[in-house]
């Protein structure tokens, strides 16, 4: 079976946001504080991690309940290709229920989106 999140934000809804330095400590994980911090944290890039974040718990189907959004990642390959890296009770979730989750990002100057789509699994493959 196939789940599906999406979202999208504002930019400057999260530029508001970003002027406070414990949103950024609160939302983003290590790794991907790490690479947004080498950028220079653009508004446009740190809306997509919270778009993804959000995508990825409607996907879930919890809403933002069950896990911490840092334990959510949005990071990117050497490629520049996005992907979700999970933590704690977030991947205990995803783990427990067999799912794999795929993530694509866009953004413009003034909008950012992100859809999640999961991968229920059993032990003989996906679910078609």
């Amino acid at each position: 079976m196939f789940l599906v999140g999406i979202d999208l934000v504002e930019n400057k809804r999260i530029q508001k946001s970003i002027s406070n330095p414990r949103f950024l400590r609160r939302i983003l994980g290590t790794s991907e504080y790490s690479q947004l911090e080498m950028r220079g944290f653009p508004v446009q890039s740190v809306a997509a991690s919270f778009c993804a974040k959000e995508a990825f718990s409607k996907a879930l189907g919890t809403g933002m309940r069950g896990f911490s959004l840092s334990e959510v990642e949005l990071l990117r390959k050497s490629s520049g290709e996005p992907y979700l890296c999970l933590s704690g009770e977030a991947q205990r979730i995803a783990e427990s229920r067999g799912i794999v989750f795929r993530v694509s990002v866009t953004h413009t100057k003034e909008y950012a989106s992100a859809v999640v789509i999961g991968e229920e699994k059993n032990n003989e493959g996906i679910k078609l």
